[in-house]
């Protein structure tokens, strides 16, 4: 690892502590009964130790900072706040807005809530039902809204598992008709914790996806099977219609947003692309086509960037069909070389599937889909030679996105259980993300702040953590840093060498990096971010 070793008066807290300390609700916890035996702590070496990262003299004043307002929440909640913290890479668009605003939407559009369920269901509001435009009036009908939309007050003995997914299902009626406000409401959260890029999950072409897989049929040989979606531009008049919701929801958003007007909002600013969802436990006919769609889709529209195969890991149907999925994604890779993949893999654990279920998922991504990026990746250290499935993707570079409160309340993972550690310790490049925040009630600030307290992180090693999520972002261009800055750390490419961020660019060939890169641009943009912060926390606590 070449990121700065911790010091030993830093202090480690249990997960008890951990939620004591607000960064994980109580509520949201999963009793110590439910929760299986902790994965080993200990790791065997994934090679040579690298040269620790000497922190600049800057890093290291922000870092004693850090240190001096441990044990002070106020500032250090305004600390993880205030600090760039890159880009956000992991979050589903529908669970990723606040309850509230879905609320507020839902009275907007006339909606009605069953009382049975709380489930949104269109009008008009028939017996059993009554309309959510009440939750305007009545706080213990939107309290309840809250809660069964969201983890907000969830019972430590109850099923954190189910009630998650469930949501999805009770709002479902509300967020598919306004990507473009859902994006406008999520972009400004996120462009508001300094963060300056977002990939966001959404399904394009649901509806006519199903109905084209459904009327082509199942068919083992692949090659047979995307000629028949292809045949007679079928495929392409999805691609067509998923292009059209993006316009829609591109004009929605700038609405919303005011882009362009005196008074546009925080989003406006963002750089914001889209990766397409694909319903893992549907049909094999229905989960070739989207992701069919999703890889065609990213090669015609720069919008788009990848796919990405979301529902329960842990359904009957999802582990079925999970290898053939891999081999599926395979295929497809090769028909549309130049689109991206990140794959949820491993969001598992022991007691909720089977021993043999858990040996070889993130396994396959790697090595079968050849993923980019995997998402979760929990069950990493119950996995068939997981060593060396993290060194496979220490040596491509392939990262782990980790959304810690999602997998505490999920999976009940959380503390020493996660392999958060492990993946540092193999190489592997790690990024912070929320995951379905609004579902969730926490932000990436909250994520930081927990992954700072529950593993002793230093400043230098956040600050490389944000770097990660726009080093490992699908964003095109080339980077403003050398090799591979997981292993070799942070060091600007030779055109960028002695530049100072924060202050113009000398160099011609720096410029014109920074300049014809998307990558390198938002990547100058955040180091310029950081000196900025650095500047502002140099001083010692009073």
């Amino acid at each position: 690892m070449t990121t700065p070793h911790r010091p030993a008066t830093r202090r480690r807290l249990l997960p008890a502590a951990v939620a004591a300390l607000g960064l994980l609700p109580l509520s949201a916890a999963v009793p110590a009964s439910a929760v299986p035996a902790a994965a080993p702590a200990a790791v065997p070496a994934a090679g040579p130790a690298a040269a620790p990262r000497v922190p600049t003299p800057a890093e290291a004043r922000t870092d004693a900072y850090l240190e001096a307002v441990r044990e002070q929440p106020g500032r250090l909640d305004a600390f993880f706040r205030s600090m760039p913290k890159g880009g956000e890479l992991h979050n589903h668009l529908s669970g990723a807005v606040s309850t509230e605003y879905l609320i507020r939407l839902a009275a907007e559009d006339g909606l009605c809530v069953q009382t049975a369920t709380m489930t949104a269901v269109p009008p008009p509001c028939g017996p059993g039902t009554r309309p959510a435009a009440d939750a305007r009036t009545d706080r213990a009908f939107r309290d309840a809204l809250i809660r069964a939309w969201s983890m907000q007050d969830f019972p430590p003995g109850g099923n954190g598992h189910d009630h998650f997914f469930d949501t999805f299902g009770k709002f479902g009626e509300v967020t598919w008709r306004h990507r473009g406000k859902l994006l406008a409401s999520f972009a400004d959260e996120v462009a508001e914790q300094n963060q300056s890029y977002l990939e966001t999950m959404v399904s394009p072409a649901s509806d006519s996806a199903k109905k084209l897989a459904d009327a082509v049929g199942w068919d083992a040989d692949l090659a047979a099977l995307h000629r028949k979606l292809t045949d007679g531009g079928r495929l392409d008049a999805l691609v067509k219609e998923a292009v059209e919701e993006a316009d829609d929801g591109d004009a929605e958003f700038r609405r919303a947003a005011r882009c362009g007007t005196e008074r546009e909002r925080p989003s406006c600013g963002l750089t914001v692309r889209w990766i397409s969802q694909v319903s893992r436990g549907s049909s094999p006919e229905r989960v070739f086509t989207q992701i069919a769609l999703g890889l065609r889709l990213a090669e015609r529209d720069d919008r788009f960037v990848a796919v990405n195969l979301v529902q329960p890991e842990d359904w009957d149907s999802s582990l079925r069909n999970y290898s053939l999925q891999m081999r599926m994604i395979s295929y497809l890779r090769g028909v549309y070389p130049r689109a991206h993949v990140t794959l949820h893999a491993g969001e598992l654990w022991p007691g909720l599937v089977k021993p043999e279920d858990l040996s070889f998922h993130i396994a396959e991504a790697v090595g079968v889909a050849r993923t980019d990026r995997v998402g979760h990746g929990v069950d990493l250290v119950h996995e068939n030679d997981w060593q060396g499935t993290a060194r496979a993707m220490a040596a491509r570079e392939t990262a782990v996105e980790v959304p810690f409160t999602s997998n505490a309340q999920i999976l009940g993972v959380r503390g020493a259980e996660h392999p958060f550690e492990t993946y540092r310790t193999y190489g592997v490049p790690v990024v912070l993300a929320t995951d379905d925040p609004g579902v969730s009630r926490i932000d990436i600030t909250h994520e930081y702040g927990y992954a700072a307290r529950t593993y002793g992180l230093s400043y230098p090693e956040l600050k490389d953590l944000a770097r990660a999520s726009l080093e490992y972002a699908f964003v095109p261009g080339a980077s403003l840093w050398r090799g591979n800055p997981t292993a070799e750390g942070y060091r600007t490419v030779p055109a960028c060498r002695g530049e100072r961020p924060g202050t113009p660019i000398r160099s011609t060939s720096c410029r014109r990096l920074v300049e014809g890169s998307g990558k390198a641009a938002l990547e100058w943009r955040q180091e310029a971010a950081f000196a900025a912060f650095e500047a502002a926390h140099a001083n010692p606590v009073r």
